[in-house]
């Protein structure tokens, strides 16, 4: 058992009759009254996002995971499939089951957590960040790079993205996958 002085992000637990993976929270300490915990809860069997508010020492049952690491080979319709890296098996997963499937590209390395009691997969945690390449955005104009403007490019995996007007066509940009937002241009 688990107290909500034990939340935290990516920590899985059992709650309405189903397994949910804590993506956001925020522990609330007002002047008058008790503390609480508000939480943003994604359940790993439907993907569909729930948002709840524990008091504080509120008892939860947390589900004990386990972490490995596969490789993403392809996308097959709603499905995704993903190679152990240490044994060669292969898995698929539902699409809700990935925090940022558009940033997902051939070849990544993800973890991937299981349910210890049953090993059924439970989500898919990416890297904090994945470097893409551009493939179509509109040519920067020259002379209006002095402001914080952006505009939308389309990367390889054929996500979009708001990108600096200063980036271009080919180029290698960083890619942070919790909020899908441009951090830097990388060199080759």
């Amino acid at each position: 058992m688990a107290t909500t002085s034990d939340i935290r992000k990516g920590l899985c637990i059992r709650f309405n009759n189903d397994i949910y993976k804590i993506i956001e929270f925020l522990h609330v300490k007002p002047g008058k009254g008790p503390a609480f915990v508000r939480t943003k809860l994604r359940s790993v069997s439907t993907g569909r996002i729930l948002e709840n508010t524990f008091s504080a020492g509120h008892k939860l049952e947390d589900v004990r995971v386990e972490t490995r690491s596969y490789q993403f080979l392809y996308p097959e319709g709603d499905t995704y499939h993903f190679m152990n890296t240490d044994d060669y098996n292969q898995i698929t997963l539902p699409e809700s089951s990935l925090d940022a499937p558009k940033l997902l590209k051939e070849g990544e390395v993800v973890t991937v957590l299981f349910n210890t009691e049953d090993s059924m997969p439970l989500s898919v945690d990416m890297p904090a960040s994945v470097i893409l390449e551009v493939t179509y955005t509109e040519p920067g104009v020259k002379g209006n790079t002095a402001t914080n403007a952006t505009k939308p490019a389309t990367v390889e995996t054929g996500a979009t993205v708001n990108v600096p007007l200063f980036i271009n066509e080919g180029d290698k940009i960083k890619i942070d996958t919790e909020k899908g937002a441009y951090m830097e241009r990388v060199k080759a």
